[in-house]
């Protein structure tokens, strides 16, 4: 494969949403070819993992970024096919560009190869679109505060008639619900591993999807899409131009 043996390069690939199947074409070509494979612990598929032949395979997780970062270093420097391993999209909420600046100070070349983020394996699960002709124009992917995050813009982005997906949220739907502008009526959906074998969908409205969600014990690896896209057909969509 074009490129794959490059000395001093570090391959970022996004793994998917959670289906081992959803991984690209180019991404599953690096893991077969990868020395060295550096995973985003149970964020990942354990199939990808598992049948990635590598002989050397690192949990990144509750690793320090230093740690991480020096690790590539240090096997790119010996020669090695690196391949780190993203969840989802690398480019959302990936953390990536602070790693790819150390790596790029230490004269290694990055190269990244995108993924399905689960934003968009909850579409699918959901059989609908997010931007429907008459429902909304725009989606919006955000995070609430949080540890790590000491302000967000909930209540002002949630003025607009879009479709909003939270990410990175799990343990703060009550917050995020009553920061939101939107009616309290507007249709919510909570999705647990999203495209994973033991994924689950709770349907309810802004006014009692917290409550729902809380009900059926999920406080991690959820999403929170609000909007009323996620009715799909249900929606009262216009038909599209394209196909008028």
């Amino acid at each position: 494969m074009p490129g794959s043996d490059e000395k001093n390069t570090i391959w970022f690939v996004g793994a998917g949403a959670g289906d081992p199947e959803l991984i690209t074409v180019k991404g599953r070509k690096l893991l077969d070819r990868a020395e060295v494979l550096i995973y985003a612990g149970s964020l990942v598929s354990p199939a990808l993992v598992e049948t990635c032949p590598a002989p050397e395979k690192i949990d990144s997780w509750e690793r320090k970024l230093d740690d991480i970062v020096a690790i590539m270093i240090d096997r790119a420097k010996k020669g090695k096919r690196v391949v780190r391993l993203h969840s989802g999209d690398s480019a959302i909420f990936g953390s990536i560009v602070e790693q790819i600046a150390e790596l790029e100070k230490a004269g290694l070349t990055v190269k990244i190869v995108p993924g399905v983020s689960s934003v968009f394996a909850a579409a699918a699960a959901l059989t609908t679109e997010y931007t429907p002709k008459g429902v909304a124009d725009t989606l919006i992917i955000t995070r609430p505060a949080g540890k790590t995050l000491e302000k967000d813009y909930i209540p002002e982005i949630s003025k607009v008639p879009a479709t909003m997906a939270f990410f990175l949220g799990s343990e703060h739907f009550s917050e995020i619900t009553e920061k939101l502008s939107c009616p309290k009526d507007t249709p919510a959906v909570v999705i647990y591993h999203a495209s994973w074998p033991d994924q689950k969908i709770i349907r309810g409205t802004v006014a009692d999807i917290a409550q729902k969600a809380q009900d059926a014990s999920i406080t991690r690896s959820a999403l929170l899409i609000v909007g009323r896209s996620v009715l799909g057909t249900a929606s009262g969509y216009k038909r599209s131009h394209l196909y008028s």
